[in-house]
């Protein structure tokens, strides 16, 4: 599987990758894309092969990034602006390097962590030359059904890791606020006090130069 990377972020362009290749060339990346930056890949697909991308943005900002994916002539096969998730299938329609971009150009101080997992073709089969009506068929017809059910449970979790990290993002923004608007109140409720205080303490000292003032 060739998968390359390129970018446009200048020094705020360091990548933390995390790449699974499996038998059926397929990728899933979690990578860091800064404010003002954009990030490529590049892959070499043959004509007719099926293909599924899909990315969600976990932290950063509205949790929106743009997406853009172009063939090997430059046409344009989709294009999404300031999207959190989504998911695009299509046919490769000619031989060559297809490249998709993930763009945070508009925001100007956001960072965002992107997942994206890349599918090209379909998994092989477990038994492509067994066709034998016996007993046997009966069991590699089990682990096929195991194995659909084993890739069933590996995308709900990688679903569950991805919602899960991005409500603990969300929590630790939130809890981030409240303790900075806690600390705000506090401060404004000590001025204050401080405030009445002095504000007080001039209204006796006011009356006392007034009584002494008169007594004389």
């Amino acid at each position: 599987m060739l998968l390359r990377g390129s970018r446009t972020a200048g020094p705020w362009g360091r990548l933390t990758l995390l790449l699974v290749a499996c038998a059926a060339r397929a990728s899933e990346i979690t990578f860091e894309l800064p404010d003002n930056a954009k990030q490529c890949f590049y892959e070499e697909i043959v004509q007719g092969t099926k293909c599924t991308l899909e990315f969600q943005v976990i932290t950063g900002g509205h949790y929106d990034v743009d997406c853009r994916l172009e063939g090997p002539d430059g046409a344009v096969l989709y294009k999404e602006m300031k999207k959190q998730y989504d998911s695009f299938t299509f046919t490769a329609f000619r031989n060559g390097t297809y490249k998709f971009c993930f763009s945070n150009e508009f925001s100007t101080f956001t960072h965002k962590t992107v997942y994206f997992d890349f599918q090209v073709g379909e998994d092989p089969p477990l038994f492509p030359s067994e066709n034998r009506a016996t007993a046997l068929t009966q069991m590699e017809s089990a682990c096929v059904s195991i194995h659909e059910a084993v890739k069933s449970a590996i995308d709900y979790q990688t679903h569950f890791r991805l919602r899960e990290a991005q409500g603990r993002s969300r929590a630790e923004d939130l809890n981030t606020r409240v303790a900075y608007w806690s600390i705000g109140e506090a401060i404004i409720l000590l001025v204050v006090s401080i405030g009445q205080v002095f504000l007080l303490k001039s209204f006796f000292s006011d009356k006392r130069t007034t009584t002494t003032r008169v007594g004389s």
